[in-house]
């Protein structure tokens, strides 16, 4: 985000607002939780503080390498956290977001 943000990087983040509030609502205590989900006839999940997070943010953010697997919880979730990049960017998106007008960041919530 941030120095990250040019036009054609801005386009390729999904719901850039909600990836955002997913970067900053994201510690070490507070992982993303994978969760496998072919044995019980759903696809993969993926959560955060109890809350579902968007395939496509959940995706954008591992293909990016801005999260990476530290470990896996009792019933076998994998547990996600900020890599060093994902730190970078998430300062990155905090200091963007900040930047924009009451009217800008509405029309990245409504617009994407």
């Amino acid at each position: 985000m941030g120095s990250d943000m040019s036009d054609q990087s801005i386009t390729t983040i999904p719901a850039r607002a909600q990836t955002l509030t997913v970067l900053r609502y994201m510690s070490p205590r507070e992982p993303i939780l994978m969760l496998p989900g072919e044995e019980d006839g759903y696809g993969t999940r993926w959560t955060l503080s109890g809350q579902q997070v968007q395939p496509a943010i959940a995706q954008y953010l591992m293909s990016r390498g801005l999260i990476a697997e530290t470990g896996r919880t009792e019933l076998g979730a994998r547990k996600l956290t900020l890599t060093t990049a994902g730190l970078r960017v998430r300062e990155d998106g905090i200091h963007w977001w900040s930047g924009l007008s009451l009217i800008e960041k509405l029309r990245v919530i409504i617009f994407g």
